[in-house]
Formats: C-alpha cells, structure tokens, sequence
C-alpha cells in the first residue's frame, strides 16, 4: 500500500517497530521526516496490525496529499488464525520470527529491484527487536536502532550483566535478590528493584520481557546509532552513557489543526475528534484530560472510582476509554457501558475511545494530564501543553521509571497512592487534583520544559542538528 507516488531518487530505508501503538507511532513520525527529505520508506507492520490502521485510517477519512515517499508493507506474525493474539502472544512470536520475515523481506526487495538505489541502503529497528540487526549486517545493510523509550530505559539495558554480576538480579526473569535501591549512573535518580523495567506480575511474561532488554543490550553493542525520541535537556546524563545515543526528540506532528491528524500509519484507532469541539466549549485551563494509553487495564471497581473522584473535583474532563480498558472475569459485567456512569452529568464530561492526543493536550482548555506516563504521552504533554502539569498513575515497565523524572527529577507532576488493596480511591483522585491545580510552581517549570523541547526541535537546534547529521549519513550510504 502506498500512501503516495514515490517520488525523488534518494536511498530506500525500511523501518520496523515493534507491534504495539506506543512504538508504531513514534517510529512512523521518524518516517515522515525523512521522507519529506526524500527518502523513500518502506515500513512494515505485521499483516494484522496493518489491516486493523488501514480501517482506522479509513474510518478518518484522511486524504493522503501531504504524505510522500511511504510504503506500508507487512509480514506474517507468526501465529495460527485461531491464537490469541495477546501482547505476550504477538511479542513470542514476533521475536522467533522476525529476523526470518525480515530478510526474506529484504530479499524480494531486492530481486524486483535494478536499480541500486531501489535497494533497502538501510533498516531502522525498533531497540526492542534488537535481535533483528544481525539480519541485516549479514545482508551487508546498515541496521540503525530506534528507541520509542526514554534514554534513561537504555541505560537500564545496558546494565543489566553488571546488574546480575554484582548478584542484584538474576539471570533467568530479571528478578531481583532483594529489595533495595540503585543508582546506575552518578546524577541519575536512584530505583528500587521492586520497579525494574522488566518486572511484571506474571514470571513467564517478565522472562519474555526481560530477554528484550538483553536483546537491546546486545544490540546497543553493534549498532552504530541509536536514535532516541528525547531531549538533551531532558536526560543529559542518560544520554552521555553510549556514544551511539543520537537525541532527535521530540518527534511531533505538523502542526496542522485543519484535518484530524497528518501522521497516516499510526494509530490503531481511529481518532474521535468531536472532543476537539467539545473543548472549544469550555474555558482555558478547566479540563481535566484522562487517558491511559493503548495497553493500561482498570477493573470495574477502579473505573467506578476515577469516575466518582472526576465527579468530586467538579471539574469537566475528557477520558479516553479505548476497547479493552476495562477488564472483567463477570460475563453479565463485560457488557459494561462507560457512558452510562455520565448519566445527567453528560455535559460535564465527555468519554471518546480514542483522542487526537497532540491536538487535546495544545488546547488551551486543558488543565492537567492523569496519565500512564508513556514514553510518549510524557513527551507530547512536555513539548505540547501549555504547562500542562502531570497526575501520574504508571502501569508496567518504563513507566514507573517516566513517573520517577516527572515527579522527582522535572518535578512537574504528581503522583496518586493506592489504598491497602491497591485502588487509587475517588477522595485520592479530587484530593491531588486539587493539589496540583493548585501549585503555580509546578506550572511554571512545565512551561520551562516546553520552551526547552521547542528550542532542541527550532532551525539549529540540538535534536534538528543532530537528525541533519543522521540524513547526512544516509545520505551517503
């Protein structure tokens, strides 16, 4: 599927992220750039991942003049029709079978091609299919490493041997030998071992995980660069870690408000920009926007009580409720309509399954983001917001460690504390909006951080000069 003629004659570049919404994203934005400078992209999805963005496209209705030079392909993920296809799922088997897809990828590529610069010059990868680089080095192609994470995650990879030398984890999940704090780094924020990346409820799951960050630490070995979607100004000490780190963030959208996005290719949902004009109705700074990314599961009961304390805060919000956010064991409760908890305060709030997250989080109606705090969703909220302050409820991985910088480091942000059975209750919900709406302090430095992340992206800043640097290279594959 093309999203335009190809156009110009510069080098073709394939780019694979791994299959999920919060890599996808970030990569297909790096694509967008080079393309605009002529490179021809080849991205590839697996074959559902593609079909479900291609409906999401469809539904959107987007037209695809401003985009040039990208071509969506996909290839199997490896599972039978009748498997699940759960994250873990997809994950197993995109790692087994990836470097076979890829090459043979490369390889009909390259037998339909005569011209030599129709020919893959170079293969982006997503760090967490790191495994991947090895098939294009013994293709004689330069394999370039993408982090959709912060450069902070990195540094925990590349710790990970001397994490189980020094007998603080072990060598098969991850787990660690007991509870305490680390510091990998002088001027990084200390972390308890309770919260590694890696760690997740279920051990097969962090076993499959933990063998990511391994991959990625093998794969930071051999790779020549590793583009980061961050600043200097954000992890300055992260970042001076490896020679390969190349900051090039914050990746963003064009900044066109006319249609729904202008990034064709990245989202698995399609987008209800109603809530766009839903907020041109309230007054700046009065919003309380809510989401929590593409992969976050609440119960019913916890879902009850952010509604209950959205309520209490009397405040209007808007929440993203994406398909699958709510979980339950009860068949009678998997019905469960999240609009009916509205009833008569319908416009007060408003719920869409799926938002234009850069459009809400720059409109002047917002107040604060109750957040993930995803890679992504950090960056877009820092760069994009007008001091948008941040209430942190982190899920897995990476995202207690954004919690960390948000609240401790950057300081502009909160967290919530869960009760003895670990529910953020709706009095803890009101209890730290009030809190932060309420600390001019906080707003202040994100409004710094703002000015900051538009300074690295301006004509000659840090992330626009080094991207440059990058094309260059490119350039002269």
């Amino acid at each position: 599927m093309n999203l335009n003629m190809m156009s110009g004659r510069k080098q073709r570049v394939m780019m694979v992220p791994a299959p999920a919404q919060g890599h996808v994203k970030p990569l297909m934005l790096l694509a967008h750039k080079l393309a605009q400078h002529g490179f021809r992209i080849t991205f590839v999805y697996t074959q559902l991942d593609l079909n479900q963005i291609t409906r999401a496209m469809d539904e959107t209705r987007i037209g695809s003049s401003d985009v040039n030079n990208i071509e969506l392909v996909s290839i199997p993920d490896g599972l039978g029709p009748q498997e699940e296809r759960s994250m873990i799922n997809k994950t197993k088997s995109i790692v087994e079978y990836l470097p076979v897809e890829i090459e043979k990828l490369i390889a009909s590529i390259s037998s339909t091609t005569s011209e030599s610069n129709d020919k893959i010059s170079c293969v982006v990868f997503d760090a967490f299919l790191g495994i991947s680089v090895d098939v294009a080095t013994k293709m004689g192609i330069q394999g370039v490493l993408f982090s959709p994470s912060s450069a902070a995650a990195l540094v925990h990879a590349m710790n990970i041997q001397n994490l189980i030398c020094d007998g603080v984890i072990d060598s098969k999940y991850g787990t660690s030998t007991q509870k305490q704090m680390i510091q990998l780094l002088p001027g990084m924020p200390g972390i308890d071992t309770s919260c590694l990346l890696w760690k997740l409820d279920e051990l097969d799951s962090q076993q499959l995980l933990f063998q990511l960050y391994l991959n990625i630490e093998q794969a930071l070995k051999s790779a020549q660069w590793c583009l980061c979607n961050t600043t200097h100004d954000l992890e300055s000490v992260a970042l001076h870690s490896s020679s390969s780190f190349l900051p090039i963030g914050p990746l963003m959208e064009n900044k066109n408000h006319s249609t729904p996005s202008t990034i064709l290719g990245s989202q698995f949902w399609a987008e209800d920009t109603s809530c766009l004009t839903w907020l041109d109705q309230h007054e700046a700074g009065s919003v309380i926007y809510v989401a929590f990314g593409s992969l976050t599961v609440h119960n019913e009961k916890q879902f009850h009580e952010i509604a209950r304390g959205l309520e209490l805060t009397g405040k209007p919000f808007l929440w993203v409720v994406r398909l699958g956010y709510i979980s339950s064991n009860n068949e009678q409760e998997k019905g469960f309509d999240p609009y009916e908890l509205l009833g008569k305060n319908s416009n007060v709030g408003k719920i869409v399954s799926w938002a234009p997250q850069e459009k809400v989080l720059s409109h002047p109606s917002i107040a604060c983001f109750i957040t993930h705090c995803g890679w992504n969703s950090t960056l877009e909220c820092l760069s994009i917001g007008n001091g948008i302050p941040f209430l942190c409820w982190p899920y897995f991985a990476d995202q207690f460690l954004n919690k960390d910088y948000i609240c401790n480091v950057w300081k502009i942000g909160m967290g919530f504390i869960a009760d003895e059975n670990g529910i953020v209750t709706s009095d803890e919900i009101k209890s730290k909006v009030d809190k932060l709406l309420n600390d001019v302090d906080i707003r202040r430095r994100s409004l710094s951080f703002k000015e900051m992340a538009m300074k690295s992206i301006a004509k000659n800043g840090h992330s626009s000069t080094n991207l440059n640097n990058f094309i260059t290279w490119l350039e002269a594959l």
